[in-house]
């Protein structure tokens, strides 16, 4: 009597052990499929139609698409900046110009002379901060070159530069770009030249889908 009440004792709690240990896997299967399936492409991310080469040296590509005239890309700012702050070798910040028209190419070449005359890189931050806080939208050379002596460039070699053909080559660059990419909004992200994250909801949610689909593009992830 006695051993049969501990047997069916024993067996009771060999089986609450068993099931325990069931609930935990599928407990941390569950997790798992979850943190696997939190970013998906289609829904959080999408491919590029007619995708852009990049070059195979084991380095990560991110492009941001942006705009100085737009104020969703002011806000985000800080946050890619943030950002790329904290990159690895393994991954790369470029940032593209958007050039869908008059207006847009002229910053796309206000841009471009900045990093051709290798100013510090708040003086982007700057531009932002012109057109979006002292409503200086900066919609004629003459306003750029006023902008730039602020920052030690004569006029006369801001308006050199605005011309150059180096600064035309890769305004036109970013058009063809832009018009492969199909970029319909800014700030728009475009990972290895093939996938392509933007803005849905914050941009804290944003930067956790670039990270998530560059880790997919690492080498041998």
């Amino acid at each position: 009597m006695i051993s049969t009440l501990l047997q069916i004792t024993c067996t009771g709690y060999t089986n609450k052990l068993i099931m325990k240990h069931i609930y935990k896997f599928f407990a941390i299967a569950l997790i798992s499929i979850s943190i696997n399936a939190e970013y998906k492409l289609g829904k959080d991310y999408r491919m590029i139609d007619n995708p852009i080469q990049v070059r195979q040296d084991g380095i990560v590509e991110v492009t941001e698409a942006f705009w100085y005239g737009c104020n969703h890309c002011y806000s985000f700012e800080p946050f890619i900046n943030n950002w790329e702050a904290g990159l690895d070798n393994g991954v790369k910040l470029e940032k593209m110009p958007i050039t869908w028209g008059g207006i847009h190419q002229l910053h796309a070449a206000l841009y471009y002379t900045i990093e051709s005359l290798k100013l510090d890189p708040s003086t982007h931050s700057a531009v932002f901060v012109t057109i979006h806080k002292e409503g200086n939208f900066l919609q004629n050379q003459k306003a750029i070159e006023s902008f730039l002596e602020k920052f030690g460039v004569a006029p006369e070699v801001t308006s050199q530069y605005m011309s150059s053909f180096g600064v035309r080559q890769k305004v036109n660059r970013s058009i063809k770009y832009g018009k492969q990419v199909k970029v319909t909004g800014v700030p728009m992200m475009i990972v290895d030249g093939t996938y392509i994250i933007e803005s849905k909801g914050s941009f804290g949610d944003m930067l956790k889908v670039i990270d998530h689909v560059v880790n997919l593009q690492r080498p041998n992830s």
